[in-house]
C-alpha cells in the first residue's frame, strides 16, 4: 500500500510540470503543445524500447490495439484539452477542475471494480471524498476572487477554459480506469514496458497530427515559422523535458502505483498531480498562495490521508 502510494506521489510531481508547460509557452497554440510533447515522448520511447525489448515481444496485436486508445484519449486529446483550459483560464481554475479527478474516478470505479479490487466501503470512504471536495472548492472560491479583482478579465474566456477543463475530466477519468484493467489483468508483466509501449503507440499518432497541423499553420500563414513555432530552444527543451519525466516517468510510476492499489484509492491520490501542479502556477507567478487557498490544500491533504486508512473489503462471488 504504502509503496504503492509513494509511486503514486512521484507519478504526481512528474504530472504537475504539465501544466507549467502552456503557461510558460503562452504564445504557442495548445495543439502545438500537444502534438509535441508526445511526439517526444514518442522519440524518447525509440531508444528505451530496447531495455525492454524481451517484455515488448510479449504484447499481442489486442495489447498494441488498448495502447494505442490509452494513448489516444490518456495523452493526446486529455492535454489538448488541458493545455487550452490553461491558456485560457490561467493556471488555478483548471488545475483545481483537474483535481476533481480523486471524487470523479473513486466514484466510477469503486462499484465498477469491486469484485477485482474488493468495494471501499461508501460510508468510510465519504469522508475523504469531502475533505477533498471542500479542499476544492475553497481553491476555486479564491480563484475566482483573484478574477473578479482583475480589471482585464474575460470572463467569457475563463468560462472556456473551465468547459474545455471538464473535457479533460473526462479523458482522464477513462484513462487510469482502462490502464489499471490492463494492469491487474497482466500483473505478471513489467509496468515500465507497458509505460514505454504507450510511447511507441503514440508516436504515429503524434507524428500525423504533428504534421498535419503544420501544414495547417502554413496554410493560416501566424506571424512565426513552422515547425518549431516562435521561440524554438525553449519549445523543443521543453517537450523533451515533459516527454521525458512527465509522459514516461510519470506514466512509469503511475503504472506501478495501479498494479499495488485499489483503482478507488488510486483515483485519490491524483490528488499528488493536482497539489504539485498548484505551486507550479504559484511559482510560475512568483506568489504566495493567499490563505483560503492554503486551506484547501490542507483539506486536500486531510482528505488523501483519510483515504488510505481505508481498507477494501471483499465482494463475494456470485
Amino acid at each position: 500500500m504504502w509503496i504503492g502510494t509513494l509511486f503514486a506521489l512521484a507519478a504526481g510531481l512528474m504530472w504537475g510540470l504539465v501544466f507549467v508547460g502552456p503557461l510558460w509557452l503562452h504564445d504557442y497554440p495548445a495543439v502545438l503543445l500537444s502534438f509535441g510533447r508526445y511526439l517526444a515522448f514518442g522519440l524518447i520511447a525509440l531508444p528505451l524500447a530496447w531495455l525492454d525489448r524481451t517484455e515488448l515481444r510479449r504484447l499481442r496485436r489486442a495489447d498494441w490495439l488498448e495502447a494505442a486508445k490509452l494513448s489516444l484519449v490518456g495523452n493526446i486529446v486529455y492535454y489538448l484539452f488541458l493545455a487550452s483550459a490553461l491558456q485560457r483560464a490561467g493556471g488555478p481554475l483548471p488545475t483545481m477542475i483537474i483535481g476533481t479527478l480523486p471524487v470523479v474516478i473513486a466514484v466510477v470505479s469503486n462499484r465498477r471494480n469491486a469484485r477485482r479490487d474488493g468495494l471501499l466501503p461508501w460510508r468510510r470512504l465519504a469522508p475523504s471524498l469531502v475533505l477533498i471536495g471542500a479542499g476544492l472548492a475553497l481553491v476555486n472560491r479564491a480563484e475566482l476572487a483573484h478574477l473578479r479583482a482583475d480589471p482585464a478579465a474575460d470572463l467569457g474566456r475563463y468560462a472556456l477554459g473551465a468547459m474545455l477543463a471538464l473535457g479533460a475530466v473526462a479523458a482522464w477519468t477513462w484513462y487510469p480506469v482502462r490502464n489499471a484493467d490492463w494492469l491487474r489483468a497482466h500483473a505478471d508483466r513489467s509496468p515500465r514496458a507497458w509505460a514505454t509501449a504507450q510511447g511507441l503507440a503514440t508516436l504515429p499518432l503524434a507524428a500525423l497530427g504533428y504534421a498535419l497541423t503544420w501544414l495547417g499553420f502554413g496554410v493560416a500563414q501566424p506571424d512565426w515559422s513552422m515547425p518549431l513555432g516562435p521561440r524554438p530552444l525553449p519549445f523543443v527543451g521543453a517537450m523533451l523535458v515533459i516527454g521525458l519525466l512527465a509522459s514516461w516517468l510519470g506514466t512509469l510510476c503511475w503504472n506501478e502505483a495501479s498494479q499495488r492499489l485499489p483503482t478507488a484509492l488510486a483515483g485519490q491520490l491524483i490528488v499528488f498531480e493536482t497539489l504539485s501542479a498548484l505551486a507550479y502556477a504559484y511559482l510560475l507567478r512568483q506568489q504566495l498562495p493567499p490563505a483560503a487557498t492554503l486551506a484547501g490544500v490542507g483539506l486536500l491533504v486531510a482528505g488523501v490521508v483519510w483515504a488510505l486508512r481505508v481498507r477494501p473489503v471483499a465482494v463475494p462471488a456470485h
